[in-house]
């Protein structure tokens, strides 16, 4: 009796990537913010904000940097140039730009061009860092960006002439969107040769320079508003800084340390998923048919893609 040794080929599905869900996870924490801001707005504007909270950061991170500090060694420039990029560029100068297309712009048309982001990541993680694009991404990213838009401004368009989208506030915009998108890519690069708690730290600490030039020419004073509990705004103050801050960020490196720069601009997207239920659980907002269609598009993306292996 002949013994026939059989090979045939087993198609098996792709497990859910787990460091793909680290960058899902990392970006929701980002969404939040806003309960802890809100009382902080009330009595310290938007700058003094970030650089308390950066300072906070600082103390937190020194510690941590000092324990790596063998990853500083061979530190060459462009990996620095990545450093100011992320911590200058992705941080501060973002924001900047993105806060003054709303004041300078049609909100809508500078909302939905923020939308745009992941194409900046995916389009700079093919030239610098070679990646190759994620199978089936144009339908895919569509479909994402479509459920964002529609977590935004639901079934209606968000301006109403051509002229009131085509500004400069819709130009602040779009480089707003360019360096988040870079800030993801060159965060990816750093993960090559860096470990995940040192690009947290360097990213918190060397921002903190910047902030202090920014916060001293805005001039504001340093107050707090007439019957606010500097307990209260001490306390969410340190969560804020803590929990969408460093907690964020340490999860966010995490799982972008093992994914591609291009997968994780799309994992991203969970940041206004959260936002939208934020508004919903903690301020009373109701959730439209449109926002459960764009969770569903976006869930259906974010699954699809931690699906693919390579």
């Amino acid at each position: 009796m002949n013994n026939v040794t059989a090979s045939p080929l087993i198609r098996t599905k792709s497990p859910v990537r787990p460091e793909f869900w680290l960058v899902v996870l990392g970006a929701a924490l980002w969404g939040v913010d806003p309960v802890f801001r809100i009382i902080l707005l009330k009595t310290l504007t938007s700058t003094q904000i970030v650089l308390l909270e950066h300072i906070i950061l600082f103390i937190a991170a020194a510690p941590v940097l000092w324990k790596f500090r063998a990853d500083l060694r061979g530190v060459r420039l462009r990996q620095l140039g990545a450093l100011l990029f992320v911590s200058w560029g992705g941080s501060a100068l973002a924001t900047i730009l993105f806060t003054q297309g709303l004041v300078h712009g049609n909100p809508n048309a500078v909302l939905l061009l923020q939308k745009l982001q992941p194409l900046f990541a995916i389009v700079m993680a093919r030239i610098l860092l070679k990646e190759l694009l994620p199978k089936k991404i144009g339908p895919l990213l569509g479909l994402a960006i479509v459920g964002t838009y529609l977590l935004t401004f639901g079934f209606t368009l968000p301006f109403g002439h051509v002229h009131e989208f085509v500004q400069v506030g819709s130009l602040l915009s779009l480089g707003a969107a360019a360096l988040w998108g870079g800030s993801t890519v060159m965060g990816r690069y750093l993960l090559g040769s860096m470990k995940y708690e040192t690009v947290t730290s360097l990213r918190f600490m060397m921002a903190l320079p910047l902030l202090l030039v920014i916060t001293w020419s805005e001039g504001a004073a340093w107050k707090l508003a007439e019957g606010t509990d500097p307990v209260a705004v001490i306390v969410n103050l340190l969560l804020q800084a803590l929990l969408p801050g460093l907690v964020s960020l340490l999860v966010y490196y995490k799982g972008l340390s093992k994914i591609k720069a291009s997968y994780a601009t799309i994992a991203e997207l969970s940041f206004p998923m959260v936002g939208v239920l934020l508004n919903w659980t903690v301020f009373g907002q109701v959730i439209t048919s449109a926002q459960i269609t764009g969770f569903v598009f976006i869930w259906f993306t974010l699954f699809f893609i931690s699906r693919q292996q390579n």
